[in-house]
């Protein structure tokens, strides 16, 4: 047993001030404001304790991306990870042929409980029914209409992991693919999708309540028909992810979105691809060749955006800075809001008594210093 001595601590409904943050067996214990001598102590006296960060959408890191289906890859990715600050994720698939998916499910699967850094606690799968329109880096030839048969084999291979799905509004039979994934207690995300405002509702009301990289992917807000960006703005209940790297979304936009749906229903996610924490250069996005330079992604067959590098400490230093969120709004984005997002706010997201000691150290600047799995160092900074 330890304690954490730090300046603050961002729990879930508040800034702890200068105290002290038991750790035993690896978990939390309870916050105090003072220890008795002789306990043994963690001293980061000038900085602040956040929760590990957990990033509900990501493709890859590190050279190593999910579509490779290599379990040594995920392995190595989810170590690497430790560096950005993600303590948590959900490795996510990208729209492939069914075959492939079940294949990707039964690595992950096979992964999970054996990672040596940041922890898989599900499944995201990013496609494959959706449509050609908004398609972004998604292979069309394996776009097609929702299949329960598809999932229930899916979600087998992955001994029960696959906890995300995405999918387009306007498939045939979409309602139904939701209602009864929802009864399973699985999350669908809505994205990549043409959608209008009263197809993109009736998914909501069928069960769906996530938003896929919020204004990315998606028919866009006309005052005369509001389209999915409208709905994500409107409907109540909703989670948006948002990837905020200043070149998906205008910051603007961003606080636009954080003003309509309030902090406490936006998840900062990534995107990343395997370039992620890598140079400048040509790599692959699944199966599309992608140009890395000037922070971004782009496809090299017609420049668009595809994926990004963002690293997920990033963005929440990136809104603090922008001024639209306040340094706890941030971290609470990336941590808790994002876990309850992806229903899997039970294991991770927030420093609470009982729960694993996942934690990051913080300066002043909210540069990340260091990265805790289990009470235990994964990730020192220079």
């Amino acid at each position: 047993m330890y304690y954490i001595k730090a300046d603050a601590f961002y729990c879930p409904t508040e800034v702890k001030p200068a105290g002290y943050l038991e750790v035993q067996n690896g978990c939390f214990g309870e916050w105090v404001d003072s220890i008795e001598e002789g306990k043994e102590v963690l001293d980061y006296t000038g900085m602040s304790i956040a929760p590990g960060l957990v990033d509900t959408h990501i493709h890859g890191f590190a050279g190593h991306d999910v579509m490779d289906n290599s379990a040594e890859g995920l392995k190595e990715m989810s170590k690497a990870l430790l560096s950005t600050g993600v303590t948590s994720f959900l490795p996510t698939a990208l729209t492939a042929s069914f075959e492939t998916l079940e294949d990707i499910c039964r690595t992950i699967a096979s992964v999970k409980g054996s990672e040596a850094g940041a922890k898989i606690q599900g499944i995201f799968f990013e496609g494959p029914f959706f449509t050609e329109e908004h398609k972004g880096a998604q292979n069309p030839d394996y776009m097609r209409d929702p299949s329960l048969e598809e999932f229930a084999t899916w979600q087998k291979a992955a001994g029960g992991l696959l906890t995300k799905i995405a999918v387009a509004p306007e498939r045939e039979g979409v309602s139904h693919f939701i209602s009864e994934l929802t009864k399973q207690g699985v999350v669908v995300a809505l994205g990549h999708s043409n959608a209008t405002y009263a197809e993109a509702k009736a998914a909501v009301d069928a069960g769906a309540d996530v938003w896929v990289h919020a204004y990315n992917g998606m028919r866009g807000l006309n005052h005369r028909e509001p389209g999915m960006v409208g709905a994500v703005l409107d409907l109540d209940g909703t989670y948006a992810e948002l990837i905020c790297d200043g070149h998906h979304v205008h910051p603007a936009a961003c606080h636009i979105l954080m003003q309509h749906k309030g902090c406490e229903h936006v998840a900062l996610i990534t995107d990343c691809m395997s370039a992620g924490g890598r140079e400048n250069g040509d790599y692959m996005l699944g199966e599309f060749p992608v140009v890395v330079k000037d922070g971004t992604v782009r496809l090299k067959d017609g420049g668009n955006l595809a994926g990004s590098i963002l690293e997920l400490k990033d963005a929440v230093q990136n809104i603090i800075n922008w001024g639209i969120a306040t340094p706890h709004e941030a971290i609470q984005m990336a941590t808790q809001v994002a876990a309850k997002s992806a229903k899997i706010d039970a294991y991770c997201g927030c420093l609470e008594k009982g729960r694993a000691a996942d934690f990051l150290v913080l300066d002043e600047n909210f540069n990340l210093k260091a990265t805790y799995v289990d009470g235990t160092c994964g990730y020192q900074a220079d």
